[in-house]
């Protein structure tokens, strides 16, 4: 019989599950297309990568998953034919759970008998008006995150529902590439004249195009041998030189010096630009070649974060989210998060997201590294319909989590184990994924309403006021394709109107400097200490000047600062022979003053000594080192500690 503790833990965890399954969520890492987001056949569904390198493993030879020309329904005929041997894992149980929850899918498995029923069935759901959207809805999720290449035109969607994360990885690995030079030169518009310059230029066009169409993140998969560090100009040059010449038969070394000066570029433009620089990290590609589609690649247990050192402490002001490809290496991961402010754990990625591992690698996030600081799952998704069996598995583990070893062991609340759930899940989403155009936008508005000292009394009493600026801008920004000559920074020059409206009612341009004036001395402890243009000339005093007093210094001007007798430093250089001898003679001694004599250090006259413990030279005091005199000169029992 189950202990009054454990029917406890379990009530918990049942409330708990509840209570986070009604968050709405934003899945912060997938691979949907947002033009086809959902499946349009059962085909897209089995075969994800996750189904074809399973029946594949299992037997099933790759020419019958992957021959050229095979039809969405005889590719599922074929692949049913192998879940057989897959029913055991955590990937079958998506499956059912999707065509339960959304093809109304009453069966325990999927057999060679049920499946054309089910394949129409699903087909006439997806093939139904808005069904993007309705497993959006069904699934309780608000907006996804997207995997964007670097010259996608991010047009033809909603970006507040499909958020923009530029994706690096060719950028980063494959510029030597002929064809990937060619699509930076053609989506950027900047020519590649082969110098840095210029490469910098179009990886900041990029930049401004993919924060102006609402990117959230820059994000990269790295294999286990990578190791970002700066390289400088002049061997970035010579690599960029070499890879120029010899395309994709350049030396290893220069493409890996071009790739890492790169990557460096792309976090400095991060920085710049504000945006998280998501890391999955320890990933091999083309191990097994023969194996299917996206089922080829994997981990290495030889990656260390130790390799990104160097560039968690150059940027402290860039997030920096971590995936790890391996649960092994989710305990440096969590030290790493522990000690670097900028260094966060990002869900549980490809390999870890088995609920053995989620959940041995959750709890151990979960009690060292701080709340804030993590992103508690992503999807990974190519297809919306698996955003809910994937995120259902982790609030379940999540659930249990938070019951036994919060609930259950620290004796905690259940409303605070749901509090701690609901930051991990979507608080901290939101914190670290802001969208910098928004964020910019929100400094604007609140430095314009701090520097202004303007009141404005209303009849409304308590009535929240609503401002309103006419030309921001992220108005203007958004309104414009910006172009990289416009300014320095990259972002088109806005002249700020300084005319608001309050309400409906436009109070046109306030003095402030009236109002300054006006307002009693608590009001004054509210103005901004920077005055604006309008306050200092209403001040009527005039500004400092600095100038350069000095004068020309003329040939009039050097022979007034001349000494008019020069000083005589003797025969230097020994060239006037009648001169008597001197101090300055070449064979001179030195002469002692009056009462000077030689000195030799000895006991007597050195007072210094060495104190027998530390070595250190001091002066003696004290009745046996320093006598009845004071001849130091200090007045008596100056150093005396008693």
């Amino acid at each position: 019989m189950a202990s009054s503790a454990a029917r406890d833990t379990s009530s918990a965890r049942e409330t708990i599950y509840q209570a986070i399954s009604a968050i709405r969520l934003v899945d912060p890492h997938t691979h949907i297309n947002p033009h086809t987001p959902a499946s349009s056949t059962l085909a897209d569904i089995l075969g994800y990568h996750y189904y074809t390198e399973l029946v594949h493993s299992a037997g099933m030879p790759r020419q019958e998953i992957e021959e050229p020309g095979i039809g969405p329904r005889e590719l599922v005929r074929r692949m049913v034919h192998g879940l057989g041997n897959i029913t055991n894992t955590a990937n079958y149980h998506w499956l059912l759970q999707i065509c339960r929850e959304f093809f109304d899918f009453n069966d325990d498995a999927i057999t060679p008998d049920n499946w054309e029923s089910l394949y129409d069935a699903a087909e006439e759901k997806m093939n139904g008006a808005g069904w993007a959207q309705t497993v959006l809805d069904q699934s309780n999720v608000e907006a996804v995150f997207l995997t964007n290449d670097f010259d996608d035109e991010l047009e033809g969607f909603d970006s507040s529902t499909y958020i923009p994360c530029l994706r690096t990885d060719d950028l980063v690995f494959h510029l030597a590439k002929p064809e990937v030079r060619g699509r930076l030169e053609r989506c950027s518009g900047v020519p590649l004249d082969g110098t840095l310059g210029s490469l910098r230029a179009a990886l900041e066009q990029r930049f401004e195009h993919f924060v102006s169409h609402g990117a959230r993140a820059c994000a990269i998969s790295i294999p286990p041998t990578f190791q970002p560090t700066m390289v400088d100009d002049g061997a970035a040059q010579n690599a960029l030189d070499h890879v120029l010449r010899h395309d994709t038969g350049s030396e290893d070394a220069q493409r890996d010096a071009l790739s890492r000066r790169v990557f460096w570029t792309l976090a400095e433009l991060c920085d710049q630009y504000g945006l998280p620089f998501d890391l999955m990290i320890g990933v091999n590609r083309g191990v097994y070649p023969s194996g299917v589609y996206q089922g080829q690649d994997l981990y290495d247990s030889r990656v260390s974060l130790i390799q990104y050192k160097e560039l968690f402490n150059a940027f402290p002001k860039v997030k920096f989210p971590v995936s790890v490809l391996a649960s092994v290496t989710n305990q440096e991961l969590v030290s790493y998060s522990w000690i670097f402010p900028n260094v966060l754990t990002n869900g549980h990625w490809w390999y870890s997201n088995t609920p053995s591992f989620i959940h041995r690698d959750a709890a151990a996030r979960l009690e060292a590294v701080p709340r804030n600081k993590q992103i508690a799952y992503y999807s990974d998704a190519y297809k919306l319909e698996f955003v809910l069996p994937k995120f259902d598995m982790y609030r379940r583990i999540l659930s249990r989590v938070l019951a036994d070893e919060f609930v259950g062991e620290n004796g905690w609340s259940e409303e605070k184990a749901i509090q701690l759930g609901r930051q991990v899940l979507r608080g901290n989403v939101d914190e670290v994924f802001r969208s910098p155009l928004i964020e910019a936008d929100s400094i604007d508005d609140s430095n314009d309403a701090a520097a202004s000292p303007i009141v404005v009394a209303t009849s409304g009493g308590g009535d929240e006021l609503g401002l309103s600026d006419d030309d921001s801008e992220l108005s203007a920004f958004l309104a414009s394709d910006s172009d990289a000559g416009d300014d320095q920074d990259g972002f088109a020059t806005v002249t700020d109107d300084s005319d608001r409206t309050v309400g409906s009612e436009s109070f046109g341009t306030v003095d402030p400097l009236a109002e300054t004036v006006a307002a009693s001395d608590d009001e004054l402890g509210f103005l901004d200490p920077i005055p604006t243009a309008e306050e200092i000339d209403a001040a009527e005093v005039a500004d400092v000047v600095l100038e350069d007093a000095s004068r020309d210094f003329d040939a009039t001007a050097m022979e007034a600062e001349i000494d008019p007798s020069p000083l005589d430093v003797g025969d230097l250089l020994g060239e006037q022979g009648d001169n008597p001898p001197g101090p300055d003679t070449p064979g001179s001694s030195i002469h002692l003053l009056a009462a000077d004599g030689e000195f030799t250090p000895d006991s007597d006259s050195m007072k210094l000594k060495p104190d027998p413990m530390t070595g250190e030279l001091h002066f003696p005091v004290g009745e046996d080192d320093g006598g009845d005199e004071d001849e130091g000169g200090f007045g008596a029992g100056v150093f005396d500690k008693s």
